[in-house]
């Protein structure tokens, strides 16, 4: 297995540009960019509202590549933010900002979602990871994409990091999910009996005017239209970039488990979206502190069981990867509680959204010096 292809890692996070002074957002992304361009170069651009900015790693062969390079983005687009007396903030949504304040980026291609879904579109004001595995084998992909998808709750609850909007406790760990369950295909897939019959998907909604090209099909896991990748795209952006990286390597885990079961004929049994649904909302409402479904019980079980015995599961492939380290983090995740339990923390102790603010910041900048 040619690790430069088979099982590299790129990783996308979607940063808020934020006034230190007043804790707000502000629309700036199009003036750090231009002034940052020779730091940034290609690495950072700007998403559909001026106050988010995204960083995308170069194509990393392991998760310690990917570790320096989520490190030196986030160093430098902090530094680059910080030249404009702002800062960057990690965190599924922003505390009390609102998306009616901010302005859209100029582009045709905003535009033209702007105008297909209107006030869907301007109200997205949401901030995620994405998380880039190797796999040019599309069939392969297709297959690893249907058992994954299992796995995609678990990997979400860790992740959750969205509990205010516009202001409110929403009584939600991942509001910034449900804000996206307003676009048109995403959320959980249902599964493909072969990467043609995806393809087929594809091409009817292209042809009936419903998306121009695939990357229009938003899924929480993708086989990504342009790059020979699986993308997972469920998770809310997490404060640190420890448990960015712990997420990653936990994705990147799954995935070569997968590709080994499937290498040995071994089975995995698919479920539908329908179920795997019920412990998506679980994720959003509860994070990794309430319950899910153990489908093969049919019984409810604490989710952090569940996530030992994921880590179980993938634990025979991870010295191989290398990244034991990295996913022995998700058990401080477990232990430190989820972005999504330590913001309501601080809003419990101070009812300062502000401080709120603060706290993510501060978090965003743990450990890249």
């Amino acid at each position: 297995m040619e690790q430069g292809q088979y099982f590299s890692l790129g990783i996308e996070e979607e940063f808020q540009i934020v006034d230190p002074k007043t804790g707000e957002l502000r629309s700036r992304v199009n003036k750090m960019l231009e002034d940052g361009k020779m730091i940034l170069k290609e690495q950072v651009k700007a998403e559909l509202h001026q106050s988010v900015v995204e960083t995308g790693s170069e194509i990393c062969a392991d998760i310690q590549q990917a570790t320096q390079e989520v490190k030196k983005l986030r160093r430098q687009l902090r530094d680059v933010a910080r030249a404009h007396g702002l800062e960057i903030a990690a965190s599924g949504t922003h505390p009390f900002s609102r998306w009616e304040d901010q302005r859209i980026t100029d582009h045709p291609r905003y535009h033209g979602v702007v105008k297909d879904m209107q006030q869907v579109a301007r109200a997205n004001l949401i901030f995620g990871l994405h998380v880039h595995v190797g796999i040019p084998d599309k069939e392969i992909a297709i297959h690893i994409m249907n058992a994954a998808r299992y796995f995609l709750p678990h990997i979400f609850a860790l992740s959750t990091n969205s509990p205010f909007w516009k202001g409110n406790n929403t009584g939600l760990f991942s509001y910034r999910s449900k804000i996206f369950d307003r676009f048109p295909r995403t959320g959980i897939p249902d599964y493909f009996n072969s990467y043609q019959d995806f393809q087929s998907y594809v091409d009817t909604l292209i042809k009936t005017g419903c998306i121009d090209n695939a990357k229009r099909i938003w899924w929480d896991i993708r086989p990504h239209p342009f790059y020979d990748t699986l993308e997972f795209r469920i998770c809310d952006i997490p404060m640190r970039y420890e448990e960015t990286i712990a997420l990653a390597a936990l994705m990147q885990a799954i995935v070569v488990k997968l590709y080994k079961l499937i290498k040995q004929n071994l089975g995995f049994r698919l479920y539908r979206r329908l179920l795997l649904n019920e412990n998506k909302w679980r994720a959003a409402r509860y994070g990794i502190e309430g319950k899910m479904i153990d489908f093969g019980k049919k019984e409810e079980v604490p989710t952090v069981l569940l996530l030992e015995e994921l880590l179980e599961f993938v634990d025979d492939v991870i010295d191989e990867l290398g990244s034991r380290e990295e996913i022995n983090y998700i058990r401080k995740i477990v232990e430190m509680g989820t972005g999504a339990r330590r913001q309501l923390r601080i809003w419990e102790q101070s009812q300062n959204p502000k401080h709120v603010v603060d706290y993510i910041i501060e978090e965003t900048n743990s450990g890249l010096d």
